[in-house]
């Protein structure tokens, strides 16, 4: 690629009550707080949620000064509204179901869905990468298939469910993956052809428009990006940027790819096997090698995943940046790594929502 291409990120985030750890719904609270002190929050599915956007980013310190001054904006507009922030795939705490924000759109998807929508609570994180056009888009999730289980396993922050260990890492993609315009993103041939499914996910009734595609990679409706939304909201706004940059790289990657190397073909129950285990393991343990079908330990393929994009990322300057912190998020832990030790220490729900808390807002 002749030019860097700009990113940005979307964080969505659950409201608890600070003194029983329950979801709280009180978005818009919240979000009137945050308008007052500069930082615009959207409304999510359930009244328990908000989401932040970031501007368009050109490296790695920009995105990261963003995040911290959304991500404190947001955690202080909570406070003023008596509730307490967490980036955290799933709420630890869970009541018999969320309500959802009284919109119409909102109001039609709760009525046509059911209990899917009314056990949303899912929290992720979507990286948006400048692309030339549709057709590049589509072309580029093509080739990022083979990555986002290892993504998944990077980003994985949903341990703890229910007031119980889940025994999965992302306990959030087994749940997200029962919408059914959810999970791994399809092979396409073309935007015509992407355009083509989605029309008929959506006469089946599979979707209620075009704005219910969850494909883990999608063409952006609203920007010319390509948006991946395969990750549990991380823990740290620094986890946040070490994904985004390993996005950014693999987008720039696919693109001069797509010049004359073929494209890794995968079946569905290749991909299926390798999200699977990275939503159980995360990045504690193993995962699927797409490459060579066996299993591998996570830090090793990601590594591997490194040095693969290493020529993008030493464009833009970001390899030593993307190698250092993948081995400090290693040796500290990631989201689910460090919900799984402070239920460890006690069995107690507190010590989760308390780590959860103090990393949503870690270097902010």
């Amino acid at each position: 690629m002749t030019s860097h291409p700009t990113f940005g990120v979307e964080e969505e985030f659950l409201l608890i009550d600070p003194h029983s750890g329950a979801p709280l719904p009180v978005n818009r609270e919240v979000a009137e707080h945050a308008e007052r002190r500069g930082v615009d929050l959207q409304l999510e599915l359930t009244s328990c949620q908000v989401e932040t956007a970031t501007k368009v980013c050109d490296d790695p310190a920009e995105l990261l000064s963003q995040l911290r001054r959304l991500r404190r904006g947001a955690a202080d507009a909570a406070d003023a509204a008596g509730a307490r922030l967490l980036a955290v795939g799933l709420p630890p705490t869970l009541p018999e179901h969320f309500p959802v924000t009284d919109t119409p759109r909102y109001r039609q998807i709760a009525s046509r869905f059911g209990m899917i929508a009314r056990e949303q609570g899912i929290s992720g994180c979507h990286v948006h990468v400048a692309v030339p056009d549709r057709d590049a888009a589509i072309r580029v999730s093509n080739r990022l298939r083979r990555w986002l289980p290892l993504l998944l396993a990077l980003t994985a922050n949903s341990a703890i469910y229910r007031n119980a260990d889940s025994g999965h890492a992302s306990w959030r993609h087994i749940l997200w993956s029962r919408w059914p315009s959810a999970g791994p993103t399809p092979y396409f041939a073309s935007a015509d052809d992407y355009d083509g499914a989605v029309q008929m996910m959506v006469d089946s009734g599979a979707m209620l428009d075009a704005g219910m595609v969850y494909w883990d990679v999608r063409p952006s409706a609203n920007f010319p990006t390509v948006e991946v939304r395969v990750a549990d909201v991380p823990a740290t706004v620094a986890e946040t940027v070490l994904h985004a940059a390993l996005i950014r790289a693999a987008v720039m990657t696919a693109l001069d790819d797509d010049r004359g190397t073929p494209v890794v073909q995968l079946s569905g129950h290749e991909l299926n096997a390798a999200y699977w285990r990275s939503a159980h393991d995360g990045l504690a343990g193993e995962a699927v090698d797409l490459g060579g079908h066996g299993c591998a330990p996570v830090i090793d393929l990601l590594r591997s995943m490194v040095d693969h994009l290493a020529p993008a990322l030493r464009t833009v300057g970001d390899f030593g940046f993307v190698a250092d912190e993948l081995e400090r998020v290693y040796g500290e832990g990631n989201g689910a790594m460090r919900q799984q030790a402070a239920w460890g220490r006690r069995g107690e729900i507190a010590d989760v929502l308390d780590e959860a808390a103090a990393a949503t807002v870690e270097g902010c």
